[in-house]
């Protein structure tokens, strides 16, 4: 009875406040047929409508003169000003790079890239994206290559999962970018106000001699907490039949009462759970009331089926009709992912966040289970919410991402960053981006472009190169020339976008020289290649990364300290796998 008498008071809550006006409209293209789906954001509201199956809208509106946006993928937007009196014909013309509706986007860009076969991994009823890794560029005839950053740090967790569960891990489950940047490694904090500082460091690479590896190390800005304005938060809580395990509700509801511990009075939390049905389970409140948040969520049960289409829409209506402008707007999904009520596929997904996105909310999930875990639908919601996605694959982790590293993942310094390298070709034969790897259907697609991510507050990314050198030796005295320039290019709270250029030099050190954090970053990668089963990783055994790791890894740092366990659990998984495959021969 609670549940429904909370739903229908939702319900009401955001029904459209009383309007004596009737603005209406058709929106058509330029060949007079009629757009449906076309947004329409009302400026005074800040509420988001759509055109009908036949162009047609009528939106309830308390004034007379308004102003409004409207888009759609494809076109270009349209702002206007409008007299709720008069009919509106608006005519959207085509966009000049006619962007496609819901195309697969490029997370990196590079040239001549072979699609290789393999077998398609299935485990239970888990889905992963297929992935392409990227392949060695000559630098004469492509010497730019460009790839988005974000701050996911999902894969790592998933394939500790794996590894603790003593099983081979899916190659498609291993981004090694997000593996390497799991552990926040090598960062410097920006100086003079600035929201990047960038640094590079060239070295010797373990696992082929006549090779360099590059890191790119990107820094943002940290926050100041006393001065981060109010945040209105809505957890979406998946609560059906599914998460009944422990290592799902449970852990949810165990993170999110660590989260609350650190809201401020100003800060906001509404829950919306859905399992069977959808309702608001907890109303706005403020983050001075944490006992009464705590108690709600520890109340929360498992039951039911999986409607998760309807309840990321209920979140969202929740999260507009609590909006703080100028603060921080965020829906927190928790779920193992598994929808299997209402839309399911990726691309119907993709269509209800990309019309969801432009309201100023984004969008951090959290995914948990095992057996029927969609890690391929979180990524689809995190990316197209303009958000982040993590893991958690117990409490150690949940108190990571929620409580020690809140401020990387929930505040948002800068968004669309990406970055373009142009390398020297007259230093650099060849070079290949380790990680950023593309979905394979992103790369079939020709159309397909560059997506900026998402960067928090304190955090550091790297990215790794593997270079070959023109020369037998790369290192800073020839010639004083840059190995390459970069560019990197981010906005800030929706404004025009900037840019930051850096200059890569010859800085070259052998790696038991480099810095310890980043030799360490080398033996996350050798890891990463080696479990994805890469066919760059040819060179690269157990030894060599055991070795590597121990020579580098901080043994007073917990999560270093339990790489080198991962590392030797793992060692055991793929020689036991690798040994299983000659019996069967000799059967």
């Amino acid at each position: 009875m609670k549940k429904i008498f909370t739903y229908l008071l939702f319900t009401l809550a955001i029904l459209p406040a009383y309007s004596q006006y009737y603005l209406r409209g058709d929106i058509k293209d330029e060949k007079n047929q009629p757009l449906q789906n076309a947004k329409i954001f009302l400026h005074s509201s800040r509420m988001m409508y759509y055109s009908g199956a036949y162009g047609g809208f009528g939106i309830n509106v308390p004034n007379l003169f308004d102003s409004l946006t409207v888009s759609l993928d494809g076109y270009e937007p349209q702002v206007l000003k409008v007299k709720a009196d008069a009919w509106l014909n608006i005519v959207l013309k085509t966009s000049a790079s006619n962007t496609t509706k819901n195309k697969p986007r490029l997370i990196s860009i590079t040239k001549n890239l072979n699609q290789t076969e393999r077998v398609h991994w299935f485990l239970s009823d888990e889905s992963y994206f297929q992935l392409i890794e990227n392949d060695f560029i000559n630098a004469k005839n492509y010497p730019n290559t460009g790839f988005s950053l974000n701050v996911n740090k999902a894969s790592y967790s998933n394939v500790r999962r794996f590894i603790n569960m003593q099983s081979p891990v899916p190659p498609d489950a291993v981004r090694i970018e997000e593996m390497v940047n799991y552990f926040n490694l090598h960062y410097n904090e920006p100086k003079d106000g600035n929201v990047f500082k960038i640094n590079s460091q060239l070295t010797s690479c373990p696992w082929n001699t006549e090779e360099r590896l590059l890191y790119l190390n990107i820094n943002a800005k940290k926050i100041d907490l006393s001065k981060v304005p109010p945040s209105n938060f809505v957890f979406l809580i998946d609560v059906s039949g599914s998460m009944d395990m422990p290592n799902r509700l449970p852990l949810l509801k165990a993170a999110f009462q660590l989260f609350v511990k650190n809201l401020r009075p100003i800060d906001t939390v509404s829950i919306v759970m859905y399992g069977g049905t959808v309702g608001v389970w907890l109303r706005p409140t403020s983050g001075n009331e944490k006992e009464k948040i705590c108690k709600s969520i520890e109340e929360l049960t498992a039951a039911g089926d999986t409607p998760g289409e309807s309840a990321i829409r209920a979140a969202y209506q929740l999260a507009q009709s609590t909006f703080i402008k100028g603060g921080n707007n965020r829906v927190i999904l928790a779920t193992d992912g598994d929808f299997n009520v209402g839309e399911t596929s990726e691309k119907a997904l993709d269509d209800l966040i990309t019309k969801e996105r432009q309201i100023g909310v984004y969008l951090t999930c959290l995914g948990v289970g095992m057996g029927n875990f969609k890690d391929s639908k979180l990524q689809t919601l995190a990316k197209k919410g303009n958000g982040n996605y993590a893991y958690l694959d117990d409490v150690n982790e949940a108190e990571k991402v929620l409580v020690k590293e809140l401020t990387q993942t929930i505040y948002a310094v800068a968004e669309n960053v990406f970055m373009n390298v142009q390398f020297n070709p007259d230093l650099v034969k060849e070079y290949r981006l380790v990680g950023f790897d593309n979905r394979k259907d992103a790369v079939q697609d020709t159309a397909s472009d560059l997506e900026g991510g998402e960067i928090g507050s304190g955090n550091t990314t790297l990215a790794v190169f593997e270079i070959l050198p023109t020369h037998p030796y790369l290192s800073a005295n020839n010639n004083l020339q840059n190995i390459a320039n970069i560019n990197l290019r981010y906005s800030c709270n929706d404004t025009i976008a900037k840019n930051i250029h850096y200059d890569v030099p010859q800085n070259f050190q052998p790696l038991d020289s480099i810095d310890r954090e980043l030799k360490f970053a080398t033996a996350v990668t050798m890891f990463g290649l080696k479990i994805k089963q890469s066919k760059y990783a040819a060179n690269i055994d157990w030894p060599l990364i055991k070795a590597t790791a121990a020579a580098s890894a901080d043994t007073s740092n917990y999560l270093q300290k339990e790489f080198l366990e991962l590392v030797d659990k793992a060692s055991k998984i793929y020689a036991d796998k690798k040994k299983r495959k000659r019996n069967k021969n000799y059967d």
